[in-house]
């Protein structure tokens, strides 16, 4: 096999292994094969959203690497909010290489 088919194999195996061991699947309602983003509800305890918003967010690099804290809770805290009223969330993956989930919650 000459040196460009090789190389060009090469290429082809660490792709198609880079997406099956870079895939990064997040929570969401409907996904794209090369980018995600979408926001959605998940929990709401009043019509109406409050005035204070926080969000909390984890990231995750070809599925080896998550760093993060994107629970309600941290949310609430980093938007000061000790009464929760909705919770929200987006979700961003590109190329199962790179996934952000992130928590928004609104309150009092």
């Amino acid at each position: 096999m000459n040196r460009e088919k090789t190389l060009t194999l090469f290429i082809a195996l660490f792709i198609l292994g880079a997406s099956f061991l870079g895939y990064t699947p997040t929570y969401f309602p409907v996904m794209g094969l090369m980018i995600t983003n979408v926001k959605s509800p998940i929990a709401e305890t009043s019509k109406t959203a409050g005035s204070k918003t926080g969000e909390a967010t984890a990231d995750t690099l070809l599925g080896l690497i998550a760093n993060g804290d994107a629970s309600i809770e941290k949310a609430a805290i980093n938007g000061g909010i000790t009464k929760i009223m909705t919770v929200k969330y987006k979700s961003y993956n590109i190329l199962g290489v790179f996934a952000r989930f992130t928590t928004i919650v609104t309150g009092e």
